[in-house]
């Protein structure tokens, strides 16, 4: 009797536990391989929708070891289940033959890659006899890039009779085949806070970094590209520009850059659109934004305003005067000319193309007197304190040595290189406006002033013949540029180069601290300017 109790307590107990097992084989959420009957070669199972793989929930994954019941369908998407887990043990459990840095492979990849597994699902099967293909599509998220589609195929074959993937390096990425590589790639790509008119960057040193912010300014673009054929398979959206646009040109910049490529002493070039005065280059090697707001003594290239003020005073280029090797001034000091020659007498434009100081020191005392100097360049080429981008000045002559030298750009007259484009810029169009480099003058700007038309075709002539045959013939200047050179004075070091300048639609001024004679080094600067455009 004891013996058929026992007996009956063990039949209850193995059926608990067959129940037990059913219930946890049954449980909501686990994914069931279904039972399905062997395919003969030409069938073409259709994919069970319960078997697409998307985020799983950060649950414990169900055990996905090799089971023999299943067939190729149900034995991919336990590899796939296994895949999206991360649970790189379990893969190589449902793989045959699996190398023996199997594990090491997959997290390479998506380290080299800086990629995540997003999603996978599987597509059809295609099975024939002891082996199928199961294809599949997955979704990666790649660093600085975001999602990454692709599409692979898991390889299975019979093994002691259950379904094993065929694991190959392309099972990864189709990429992968006959020891391709897929690599990210990072370029530096400039994104200034700062454009051009045109809306793109600076040119490369641009030498414009003191007048606008966020020049260098760079982002990463970053490319996945197949490494044997180079094709992208993956890169950054294009970046529209976004920065704020200026009014410089970035043709002239790079032209005016380059230009001061080589030249020993500090130097700029500044240059200025004749009929707006918007800046359309700033290349400055003088530091502290002394291009702009530097004073210099201008020299010779003041002659500009010196003849302007004589034409308004009577005098038309063909009025005729010495040009003697030495002139002093009565009771007063001695001017002379570099080139030590007594030209005999000659005409204004002569005398201006030869930059005779005798002949503009002379004229300066017997015609300008009672301050007509310094009137005319305070009043039509804004040699005065205002408001604006340039700085120059000019004061009142207290005895006539220093009118003389005045009239010769020396003395109290200075400027900045801005203050004599915007000289050049006055000759070209007829009217003097000060440099901006907005769209529109500032409401506190001065207001344009006209030079009058027979002054401003006196100064053109005058400008045309220095270049044609007085001292910047032999400069490499190109056609239809005119302009005048300068050669300042001062102490303690040697002479400042100037030349200023018009072509086309630019003006122009051209400084090089300490560098000599305008006529040898600035003018062959200006030269490589303007060829360069």
């Amino acid at each position: 009797m004891r013996d058929r109790r026992l007996l009956v307590l063990a039949a209850s107990a193995v059926a608990i536990v067959a129940f037990g097992v059913y219930g946890v084989m049954a449980a909501p959420g686990a994914v069931v391989a279904s039972p399905s009957p062997r395919s003969t070669p030409t069938e073409e199972p259709r994919p069970d929708p319960r078997l697409t793989l998307s985020d799983p929930a950060p649950v414990t994954p169900t055990p996905v070891a090799p089971n023999p019941q299943d067939g190729p369908a149900q034995a991919g998407a336990r590899y796939l289940t296994a895949w999206q887990a991360g649970d790189l043990a379990a893969m190589a459990d449902l793989v045959a033959d699996p190398p023996a840095d199997f594990a090491d492979r997959h997290r390479r990849f998506d380290a080299d890659l800086r990629a995540s597994l997003s999603s996978l699902a599987p597509g059809e099967l295609h099975r024939e006899s002891e082996a199928a293909e199961l294809s599949f599509t997955g979704v990666r998220e790649v660093a600085g890039l975001g999602r990454w589609p692709f599409t692979s195929v898991l390889r299975l074959v019979m093994r002691a009779d259950t379904w094993k993937v065929l694991w190959s390096p392309e099972t990864m990425h189709p990429a992968l085949k006959d020891g391709g590589r897929l690599v990210l790639k990072e370029t530096e790509v400039r994104r200034p806070a700062t454009l051009t008119r045109e809306g793109v960057p600076f040119p490369r040193d641009s030498r414009a970094g003191d007048y606008f912010t966020g020049l260098g300014d760079t982002v990463l673009d970053v490319k996945l590209e197949e490494e044997s054929s180079g094709r992208v398979l993956l890169a950054s959206p294009p970046r529209p520009p976004s920065g704020r646009k200026t009014t410089i040109s970035q043709p002239v910049q790079a032209a005016a850059a380059r230009a001061l490529d080589g030249v020993g002493q500090p130097a700029a070039i500044v240059a200025v659109d004749i009929k707006t005065g918007q800046v359309r280059a700033v290349a400055d090697g003088l530091g502290r934004m002394e291009a702009f707001n530097g004073l210099y003594p201008p020299g010779s290239t003041f002659k500009v305003v010196t003849a302007a003020a004589l034409l308004h005073n009577g005098m038309t280029p063909e009025s005729q005067m010495a040009c003697p090797a030495g002139y002093t001034i009565p009771n007063g000091r001695s001017f002379t000319d570099s080139d030590g020659v007594d030209h005999g007498t000659v005409s204004l434009t002569t005398a201006f193309a030869l930059s005779c100081n005798t002949t503009f020191a002379q004229q300066a005392y017997e015609r300008l007197r009672d301050d007509r100097l310094r009137a005319e360049a305070a009043d039509r080429f804004g040699f005065r304190e205002k408001p604006g981008l340039s700085s120059c000045r000019i004061q009142p002559y207290e005895s006539t040595d220093q009118l003389g030298s005045d009239a010769i750009g020396q003395n109290s007259v200075q400027a900045s290189p801005l203050c004599m484009a915007e000289v050049a810029a006055a000759v070209a169009s007829g009217v003097w406006r000060p440099a901006i480099t907005t769209a529109e003058p500032p409401a506190d700007s001065p207001s344009p002033v006209p030079l009058g038309d027979e002054v401003a075709s006196g100064l053109r002539t005058m400008m045309g013949a220095v270049v044609s045959r007085g001292t910047a013939a032999g400069a490499g200047l190109p056609p239809d540029t005119a302009g005048k050179t300068g050669t300042a004075e001062v102490e303690n070091g040697e002479d400042h180069a100037w030349f200023i300048g018009y072509r086309g639609s630019l003006a122009f001024a051209v400084f090089v601290r300490h560098g000599g004679a305008g006529g040898a080094i600035a003018a062959p600067i200006a030269a490589r300017f303007l060829n360069a455009l």
